[in-house]
């Protein structure tokens, strides 16, 4: 159960912090993130049996996917967190270091590039996208930001919970 716990909190916070540094790239530099309302689309048609589309952009959209795409997002989120914290142990936070929850961070990119860029019509790393160099730099560098996070985050459980 505690590592349930801590899992939610370092989790959630990376998340937020990757998040927050979304709203400020697209503030200061007007570089969209991901739209979740896509993640939402590609998870809610599960149900109909349909887990890849040739362009999720011209998918039906489908209700709630909004809401969906975004806890999906922080589920996931959470879940590499559970990810960092069983590899590298509950202990960690005692003294969190910056090597693993970047290489975790970093590491998460896999799923955009092998899972859900195909999966959306984007094909493997985005190279069905206009620019497929700039998607891959994008997801590479937002993903090492979670990790900053995954570490940022563990820094305060630390001075807050242990």
């Amino acid at each position: 159960m505690q590592l349930i716990f801590y899992a939610i909190l370092v989790g959630a916070g990376a998340t937020i912090f990757m998040d927050v540094y979304a709203v400020i790239v697209k503030k200061l530099f007007n570089i969209p993130s991901l739209d979740y309302r896509l993640v939402g689309r590609w998870i809610g048609n599960f149900k109909n049996g349909i887990f890849s589309h040739q362009n999720i952009m011209q998918t039906k959209p489908i209700p709630h996917e909004k809401l969906i795409g975004w806890m999906a997002h922080y589920g996931i989120g959470i879940g590499f967190a559970f990810v960092l914290l069983l590899i590298w142990g509950v202990n960690w936070l005692e003294h969190p270091s910056l090597f693993p929850a970047i290489l975790i961070g970093i590491s998460t990119t896999l799923a955009p590039f092998f899972m859900m860029q195909p999966a959306f019509g984007f094909g493997i790393a985005a190279s069905k996208t206009p620019n497929p160099r700039i998607a891959r730099i994008r997801s590479l560098w937002v993903h090492f930001i979670y990790g900053i996070g995954l570490y940022v985050s563990a820094l305060l459980v630390n001075v807050v919970l242990i």
